[in-house]
């Protein structure tokens, strides 16, 4: 699908909200996401975003104030949840997916976001928008690791990005898909070091988050990557 057809495709927004309740206090936050129907895989919400939104959620008080990147956004869930809990956000997609760039502005718009810079960068490419990004404290990408011919091009963006940010960190969920499909070799060429992130420390080894039917059944993993120390 091209990206006439896929503007001319029926937009629906799906609502999201986020929930923390305790003994003495009841806290909430919904967002609403467009996607387009019948279109291609970017302007979905896929269960991955769902998990990377969730933990955001549960970090909030940090995301607040801090400056996010999110790649290959897309509908840009977790980008848009990071800017509704206080943070300032950039969404960025594929340069050659100018749809997809507009959907981002979509789902800002559905949210009452005016202030989030919206930016086209490629994965692998070292582009004036790429160059031009100001200090980031955290880069936001789900379901990136979908492609193994681009797992390389995503790490060599990530890499540059964190060496003009050390003390930055790169928040990633991904959908486990081929036991074969690894980083770890490509983490080490690019002088990258990850964690992996348990997801029931932030209540998120559910099948439904945020009152929606994601993730389902799909497994989801987290992790943080950073730059290894040696660097």
């Amino acid at each position: 699908m091209n990206d006439t057809e896929a503007e001319s495709s029926t937009v629906t927004l799906r609502v999201f909200t986020f929930e923390e309740r305790n003994n003495k206090t009841h806290e909430s936050l919904t967002v609403s996401i467009p996607e387009v129907l019948d279109a291609h895989h970017g302007m979905h919400v896929w269960p991955c975003a769902v998990v990377l939104a969730q933990y955001i959620w549960s970090r909030r008080t940090h995301v607040k104030g801090k400056r996010c990147l999110e790649l290959g956004a897309g509908v840009a869930l977790p980008g848009v949840l990071a800017s509704r809990c206080g943070a300032e956000v950039i969404l960025s997609d594929d340069a050659n997916a100018p749809a997809c760039m507009r959907n981002c502005r979509r789902s800002c718009e559905a949210n009452g976001l005016h202030d989030v810079l919206v930016v086209p960068l490629t994965w692998g490419e070292i582009s004036p928008h790429l160059l031009r990004l100001p200090h980031l404290d955290l880069i936001l990408a789900s379901d990136v690791f979908y492609e193994p011919d681009d797992f390389e091009d995503i790490l060599v963006t990530v890499a540059f990005l964190l060496r003009k940010n050390p003390d930055a960190e790169c928040w990633v969920t991904y959908q486990e898909r081929s036991g074969d499909w690894s980083i770890e070799a490509l983490l080490h060429r690019w002088k990258l070091a990850c964690v992996d992130v348990d997801l029931e420390s932030f209540d998120a080894n559910k099948s439904e988050l945020a009152g929606s039917s994601l993730p389902g059944n799909h497994v989801i993993q987290m992790m943080i990557i950073t730059l290894a120390k040696d660097t």
